[in-house]
């Protein structure tokens, strides 16, 4: 096995060296690009490139001295420039930081963490001192995550991107058996923590929306398709409570009893509500919803607090689904 070479050079993060840099100027004593390549190991060229954008970049005062052949400032320059940050950016970085942990163990996991540390080495060191010590006050927690078959998931990001398109084996809830579906996927979105799959079903010949959870396999067509620029997911969601639309248009009237209120006070459920106060201490919701599927499943989730006031049938389904449930719950 060989021995590395002695005096092969290290590579060095630009801004480490331009504040090495910084820090010879500072002590009065001419260096020049020779002596901080061999100070830094690294070519004269990339010093004179340090240099040049200390001087053209970061405005500092940086100039060539002839007669001492070496580089000085021409006034006094107090601290290296780095990242200016205030103190509500520093708590949004963290914020940021946090939320990352419900990537892990996805794709996204190691360019988000390598790219927060990035920024995080670019700070002064006071402020990585101060992240560091905010570092316990802030935390996330999901209480159910989605389950993502990781290989599927980076190639339908990857898919998404170029936008190549796919044959998927998928289960549709409810199935048990599988079904070969030709799709151009548009875009992939985090709706309410979980991941949704949006694109051209050829089978259907319209747009839908398939859970990368329920995607057994998947494969390239050979195949790519202009995506089309009147696709909107903003607007294709825009009446939805959830990830279901276009089903129809509902105005939807809900109230609640004083002991939920709080929590419904507390939340924008939704960019259509209207929030009423009740003269018993309850609260009625009003929206203008697209589907009734996902707000039947969220009034039931209120166990007996909320009450659909209209439309008729989703009283009618949160009823039948009520029934249902005491139908099949064991006797005491």
């Amino acid at each position: 096995m060989k021995s590395p070479t002695p005096h092969m050079p290290v590579t060095r993060p630009p801004l480490e060296r331009m504040m090495r840099i910084h820090q010879a100027l500072q002590t009065g004593k001419y260096p020049n690009a020779s002596t901080l390549a061999r100070e830094l190991e690294v070519s004269t060229k990339s010093v004179h490139r340090d240099l040049e954008f200390m001087r053209d970049r970061l405005n500092l005062p940086l100039e060539y001295d002839g007669s001492r052949h070496g580089y000085h400032y021409t006034e006094e320059v107090g601290s290296f420039p780095t990242v200016q940050i205030t103190e509500g950016e520093l708590f949004a970085l963290l914020v940021a930081e946090k939320a990352l942990q419900q990537y892990r163990g996805t794709n996204f996991e190691k360019p988000l963490l390598s790219a927060f540390r990035k920024m995080s080495a670019a700070l002064p060191d006071t402020i990585s001192l101060n992240v560091a010590d905010w570092e316990q006050t802030i935390s996330f927690r999901t209480r159910a995550e989605s389950i993502l078959n990781l290989e599927i998931f980076d190639a339908l990001g990857k898919a998404t991107a170029h936008r190549r398109q796919l044959e998927l084996t998928y289960r549709k809830p409810g199935q048990r058996q599988t079904e070969l579906r030709i799709v151009d996927p548009y875009h992939l979105a985090n709706i309410n923590s979980e991941w949704f799959l949006f694109g051209f079903d050829h089978l259907r010949q319209d747009i839908r929306t398939f859970v990368p959870a329920r995607i057994k396999a998947i494969r390239l067509t050979g195949k790519t398709f202009p995506r089309p620029q009147k696709f909107s997911l903003e607007k294709r969601l825009r009446d939805s409570f959830g990830v279901h639309s276009a089903e129809g248009e509902f105005q939807v009237v809900l109230r609640f009893s004083e002991v939920v209120a709080d929590y419904i006070r507390e939340k924008k459920w939704h960019d259509s509500q209207e929030l009423q106060e009740l003269p018993d201490g309850g609260v009625e919701l009003r929206f203008k919803l697209s589907s009734l599927a996902e707000i039947q499943r969220w009034v039931l989730s209120w166990a007996g607090n909320a009450v659909v006031v209209q439309p008729p049938e989703l009283a009618r389904m949160v009823r039948e689904a009520a029934e249902s449930l005491l139908k099949h719950q064991p006797a005491p």
